[in-house]
């Protein structure tokens, strides 16, 4: 009991003589890695304005990063104590090594093809990127869930990134019969990609013969427009083409088979003996 009450006045009289001065390196550490990671993100954000090589610009944020953080660091060292020499050699040999490994190792590290804020499609999945670490990316995707995705497997599968694309075309695919009027169609299909607020002027809207299948002739509108308004533009322009299609009595196709007998006409036999042989012989019997 008596020595654990000596360690308690041992610890209250180094709180005492050193509280302030750890409270304050806490304070420079806290606040310079605030500064850093400012500084960080200002930096990669001018240096995209003038170099396109983006792996350089990774290697000089994170270099600049670093001694930011060491010189933090040091600064905190010295504040709760230590002599500055001796946090000077340590920083130094400390700085060195990373640095050196930054510079060798940067170029051979995976650098995931999306940021923060990204809307992309890898695999089957679809979504906002809201957050990524070294092994996991967190997505959220259209339909409201949120997934982990790791990193390992978005690096060996496809990635379609929408961010770089601001701009995307609409499809419309519809397929009317071989007996409907196919140039009305086309006219009908075109001027509703036209009057379409949403679907840009440049380039032009067009609708294309794109296929003669089997039960129909299959056409395919097709329109710009911003990548925000992709989904609701495509589900409003089907809608609409129905409905104008039915308007126009312009019937849609579906999958069908068409299926024709022909009649033949039964052999006929001469009467007689030699016909009974005859048809004896076609049935095997004797």
């Amino acid at each position: 009991m008596e020595k654990t009450i000596a360690e308690f006045e041992k610890f209250g009289e180094i709180v005492l003589v050193y509280g302030r001065d750890i409270l304050w390196a806490m304070v420079i550490l806290i606040a310079g890695l605030v500064l850093a990671k400012a500084v960080n993100r200002m930096l990669r954000v001018i240096l995209t304005k003038f170099i396109s090589n983006k792996t350089l610009v990774s290697s000089i944020s994170a270099i600049v990063f670093v001694l930011i953080l060491v010189f933090v660091v040091a600064g905190a060292m010295e504040q709760a104590g230590m002599e500055g020499i001796v946090v000077q050699r340590i920083i130094f040999g400390i700085t060195m090594a990373i640095v050196f490994l930054i510079i060798i190792f940067r170029p051979y590290m995976p650098n995931l093809p999306f940021k923060v804020g990204h809307f992309i499609k890898t695999g089957d999945l679809m979504g906002k990127v809201e957050a990524t670490t070294l092994t996991h990316t967190r997505l959220k995707t259209v339909d409201g869930k949120t997934v982990f995705v790791p990193n390992s497997k978005i690096l060996k599968d496809f990635v379609i990134n929408y961010y770089f694309t601001p701009e995307r075309r609409v499809e419309i695919e519809v397929g009317i019969g071989y007996d409907q009027d196919l140039i009305k169609a086309k006219q009908i299909m075109e001027t509703l990609l036209i009057e379409d607020p949403r679907i840009m002027e440049n380039p032009r809207p067009a609708v294309y013969v794109v296929n003669l299948a089997d039960s129909c002739v299959e056409l395919s509108g097709r329109g710009w427009v911003k990548n925000i308004k992709y989904w609701k533009t495509k589900c409003d322009l089907i809608e609409k083409v129905k409905l104008r299609f039915d308007q126009e009595n312009i019937k849609i196709a579906f999958p069908q088979r068409d299926v024709h007998l022909y009649h033949e006409a039964s052999p006929s036999f001469p009467e007689g003996e030699g016909t009974q042989n005859l048809i004896d012989n076609m049935t095997g019997e004797t």
